[in-house]
């Protein structure tokens, strides 16, 4: 970090309500009355400096110093151990969001191979977004499957049930087929004579009865009995002309 970074950074800290620039690493009495400073807080690990051991130890002596305590697992060495063991990650990936080699300080082959490592993992990402796909869509095949195969299981008792129903033993078709063959019987069979009914006699002996004839009515009485008689007469030679 630069200079200006670092202030930056202390200015966004929530315990900062002022940033002094270019202060002194040693810090003398007159600088602290000007600048009104009651306490220092700092490393309480002796830092030295020429002619003294400790620059902090007037300070410490003065009650005026606030020992710190360090972060486990966060350091400015470990930082930079971590960036020097991941180089090829950092130069990787800075290239990816537009940063040129000569500005990262590569040299033009491993600029290349940096180059075709992002291409390879560009297709290992893609290769593992289509696999993720294609199981999620033969997921979905399966279940869409079982399902259809639930409803036509469904479906096909229903079916078998309405087949026995309608052409089994005892079936609506057969009862259909029964009825409409007696009905067909009673039509082709001779009806049988009531049995309350008189016998009828067809033996030779007994002559069957006239046939009626039709009686024309009268509109008039004979004029006299001659003629009366005349038409009896035409009758009875009508009679005898018949037997």
């Amino acid at each position: 970090m630069t200079e200006d970074e670092r202030y930056e950074a202390l200015r966004h800290c929530r315990y900062v309500d002022e940033v002094l620039r270019d202060a002194p690493w040693t810090l003398t009495q007159e600088f602290l009355e000007k600048h009104k400073i009651d306490f220092v807080a700092h490393d309480d690990i002796p830092y030295s400096s020429a002619g003294s051991e400790d620059v902090y130890k007037h300070i410490k002596e003065a009650g005026m110093f606030v020992p710190t305590k360090r972060t486990e697992g966060i350091s400015t060495s470990d930082l930079i151990t971590r960036i020097v063991r991941d180089y090829d990650v950092y130069a990787r990936r800075n290239l990816q969001r537009g940063y040129t080699a000569k500005e990262l300080n590569v040299s033009y082959i491993n600029e290349k191979k940096y180059r075709l490592q992002n291409q390879v993992d560009r297709m290992k990402e893609k290769v593992r977004t289509v696999e993720e796909k294609s199981k999620h869509f033969v997921y979905r095949v399966e279940e869409k499957s079982h399902d259809l195969i639930q409803k036509w299981e469904e479906k096909s008792r229903e079916f078998i049930g309405n087949f026995l129903e309608l052409f089994g033993p005892d079936g609506t078709w057969k009862q259909m087929f029964q009825e409409r063959s007696g009905r067909m019987i009673q039509a082709f069979s001779p009806r049988c004579s009531p049995s309350n009914s008189p016998p009828r006699d067809f033996s030779p002996s007994r002559s069957p009865s006239p046939p009626s004839r039709w009686a024309m009515p009268r509109t008039s009485p004979p004029p006299s009995p001659k003629g009366a008689s005349a038409s009896i007469s035409s009758m009875s030679e009508g009679d005898e002309d018949e037997k």
